[in-house]
């Protein structure tokens, strides 16, 4: 049976057989020098075409998770037997991202509304000028601890429903995925900064201390920008870490 879920475009397909023979290396336990299964024995197990297993394992090559011995075959690098708990480069929920830190969080609604989009949200959105977002504000918390303050903002010409129709303590992503809209990929900057004034008068939270705050625009497989987002990650319960190559 194939282990790739079939998809609308090439670009995506080979990005999910490239995570796919990546979890293939560690479910083998194949270390490092080991060598790969050949590329027949990869493309009978994945059901895919020669031509999307080679773009594949050239990604993981750019990677620097394989390398290739010319007349050999492809081998396991040092660099993918490297694992981080919390990679700063992978895209996820931060209900995952809490999930797997140990938290059991809760969102608290703080406000929802429809606008015109500010400059900011235009420009990562790609919208036209006077085109309407979705503003959602929220809190992630851990009993009565706040431990996220997020503030997002989604396409109004995405979503159809009524605002009040929907349940926005829920998972985004899934909100989204039921529009056909779902994001798999983004692009963020990080910095470490305080929480808004504003933020931390109306919502008492003046003991947030230093934040680390993660601004990212996600994008669906096709490219098209749906969600703007900016998370402030209470600086004191939350690490990020990364390998470097």
């Amino acid at each position: 049976m194939s282990l790739i879920t079939p998809l609308r475009d090439e670009r995506t397909l080979v990005l999910q057989l490239r995570d796919a023979i990546s979890a293939l290396i560690e479910e083998q336990g194949l270390k490092p020098g080991d060598q790969l299964p050949t590329e027949a024995e990869l493309t009978r197990k994945f059901q895919i075409s020669r031509p999307a297993l080679r773009e594949a394992l050239k990604l993981l090559e750019q990677d620097g998770a394989i390398y290739v011995k010319h007349g050999k075959g492809r081998f396991v690098s040092a660099a993918a037997a490297l694992q981080v708990e919390r990679p700063i480069t992978c895209f996820e929920s931060v209900t995952d991202m809490m999930h797997k830190s140990g938290y059991r969080p809760i969102n608290k609604v703080l406000s929802i509304s429809e606008e015109v989009a500010s400059g900011e949200a235009q420009e990562a959105l790609r919208l036209s000028p006077g085109s309407r977002v979705i503003r959602l504000e929220r809190l992630r918390m851990q009993g009565e601890e706040v431990l996220v303050y997020c503030l997002d903002y989604i396409p109004r010409s995405i979503i159809s429903d009524r605002l009040y129709d929907i349940d926005w303590s829920g998972s985004l992503l899934d909100l989204l995925e039921r529009h056909d809209m779902r994001p798999r990929m983004s692009t963020a900057i990080a910095a470490s900064v305080m929480l808004p004034h504003d933020v931390s008068e109306r919502n008492d939270l003046h003991d947030f201390g230093p934040a680390f705050l993660i601004t990212e625009t996600a994008f669906t497989p096709t490219g098209v920008p749906v969600v703007f987002a900016k998370d402030y990650h209470r600086g004191s319960r939350f690490s990020f870490s990364f390998v470097r190559k």
